[in-house]
């Protein structure tokens, strides 16, 4: 079983502080850079920069507010990278499985 995984994407989310914005993105229904850099740990441009990463794979979209920028999560793309990290875990679990067949076989061939 062959699952294709997006690098990018997974990239983008494996930054704890990313996910962290997209958590507090869909808990407030969007955002803007100044808005997130009130409620994390790190600089208004680091947001930036951290926004700019989730918008090159399209896990959020962009809309201009005022003088800011206001950032959604897309949901489809967010739906996309879940649907993929569970096929990424059933492939897992599949072969962990394989394995433990074959080393209780062995297992048992020893006793004999």
């Amino acid at each position: 079983m062959s699952v294709t995984v997006d690098d990018e994407l997974w990239s983008a989310v494996g930054d704890p502080t990313r996910r962290r914005m997209l958590d507090v993105l869909l808990a407030d229904g969007g955002g803007t850079p100044t808005s997130l850099s009130g409620q994390l740990p790190v600089t208004r441009q680091a947001v930036t920069k951290h926004l700019g990463v989730l918008h090159r794979v399209g896990l959020v979209h962009v809309t201009p507010a005022g003088r800011e920028r206001r950032y959604e999560v897309d949901e489809a793309q967010l739906a996309r990278a879940v649907a993929q990290l569970s096929a990424v875990g059933a492939m897992w679990d599949a072969s962990l499985q394989r394995i433990k067949r074959i080393a209780e076989a062995i297992q048992r061939e020893r006793e004999e």
